[in-house]
């Protein structure tokens, strides 16, 4: 049987067509809210398809862009979370990402400036980008969606953990052979404590053998649990990592934490049909591996501001023009973004600060007074139990719940 179609992560962007400018604001953002949407993605070789929708400009059919940064920022996140004055000490975090992001430091330099964090480079040995087979080069070949997807994963990693050194894997294509070894590849780098993978693919009968290259005993791997709701998806199902879901999260005047929770309605989740339960996982309507674990905001709406400009059409006003019309690929300035996608990197960059030795997801099941619990709302229809709707304790779409500080992780 052929390998799994994978599928990038759900990745949701608001551009608003305008000059391009960065200003450094370490200030509390709005998320942008949703309106009408366009799809957005992009195919390589006929492999993979990018996932996603935009915000409609309402000069045309593409997606807007934004002068200034847009949606939550390191200081929501790290509030909301309860990671505020928190320290990774030295300790990485992989991102596992198909194809090349030719501007992912640059603009990450950006995000960092205008969100009031210290330069993470190359030079000052903060960051690290590689092929594969960890060679600085050849690297592979640039695409415009697994760009954006790559912006989305340093940034969320920095607003989480600004003190994290990143390193990033680039696989030379999005199928399971080049992505597992961009795994290894990360999990054998010294230094490097939690690996996120913000992509998926449907079930078969190869995902068993490619298991293996997930299991990698004192080091969190976590994997985006979906973004098309009620459903699962590999390389999340697999026992050896924490599967993310995903949440909407707001801003709250009565609540005493200042947050509300509620499950993202796009978040996937589900009963795998291959992979085995795990031995820490003990919910009874799933007699295989139940996903997700745990779960972070990955709702759009609610979304993280990124940094990106890698694009088919230059830097220009006119290029902003032909972005909203949807004439061009890519981004060219601030997007808010979304989907477990999000999630993802940002429970990864929790584990960094937290430290421990993990095994595969186990953790968070043994240390739940750790977690948020989330305990409202559905991602499709299961005959209204669990393993779709979210309720006290744990549940499919949100799994254990969200981080309370680093003891859950």
């Amino acid at each position: 049987m052929a390998p799994p179609r994978l599928f990038r992560s759900l990745v949701v962007l608001s551009l608003v067509a305008a000059p391009l400018t960065v200003a450094t604001s370490t200030a509390e953002a709005t998320p942008l809210q949703s309106g009408g949407v366009v799809n957005f993605g992009c195919a390589t070789s006929g492999k993979m398809h990018c996932l996603g929708k935009a915000i409609r400009s309402p000069k045309g059919n593409g997606p807007l862009v934004v002068s200034t940064p847009v949606g939550y920022g390191p200081a929501e996140i790290q509030a909301a979370y309860n990671l505020g004055g928190l320290h990774a000490n030295g300790r990485t975090v992989a991102i596992v990402d198909a194809q090349d992001a030719p501007t992912a430091e640059a603009d990450l330099a950006k995000f960092r400036f205008a969100r009031g964090l210290s330069p993470c480079t190359t030079a000052n040995g903060c960051f690290k980008k590689v092929n594969q087979n960890g060679a600085a080069s050849p690297l592979p070949a640039p695409d415009y969606g697994w760009a954006e997807e790559i912006s989305l994963d340093l940034d969320a990693v920095s607003a989480t953990c600004p003190d994290c050194k990143i390193l990033l894997v680039e696989a030379d294509s999005p199928d399971i052979d080049p992505l597992m070894t961009a795994v290894d590849t990360a999990a054998a780098t010294p230094g490097v404590v939690a690996i996120s993978n913000s992509y998926g693919g449907a079930e078969d009968s190869t995902i068993l053998a490619a298991d293996a290259h997930l299991n990698h005993p004192g080091i969190a791997v976590t994997a985006s649990s979906g973004d098309s709701g009620y459903g699962v998806s590999w390389p999340a199902s697999s026992p050896y990592v924490t599967a993310v879901g995903g949440t909407t999260l707001k801003k709250s005047t009565t609540a005493a934490r200042g947050w509300t929770e509620t499950t993202w309605s796009g978040s996937g989740s589900g009963c795998s049909a291959l992979e085995a339960k795990p031995v820490w996982q003990h919910d009874t309507g799933c007699a295989k591996r139940t996903v997700a674990d745990v779960s972070a905001v990955a709702d759009p709406a609610t979304g993280l501001g990124v940094y990106d400009t890698y694009n088919s059409c230059g830097s220009s006003s006119f290029c902003d023009f032909l972005l909203a019309l949807g004439l061009a690929q890519g981004a060219d300035g601030w997007v808010q973004v979304g989907g477990t996608s999000l999630s993802s990197p940002v429970i990864a960059s929790v584990y960094a600060l937290a430290g421990n030795s993990v095994t595969s997801g186990s953790y968070p099941y043994a240390h739940t007074g750790g977690l948020y619990d989330v305990t409202s709302g559905s991602n499709g229809s299961c005959g209204g139990t669990y393993l779709c709707t979210a309720g006290a304790g744990y549940d499919g779409p949100t799994g254990l719940g969200t981080p309370n500080g680093t003891s859950g992780f």
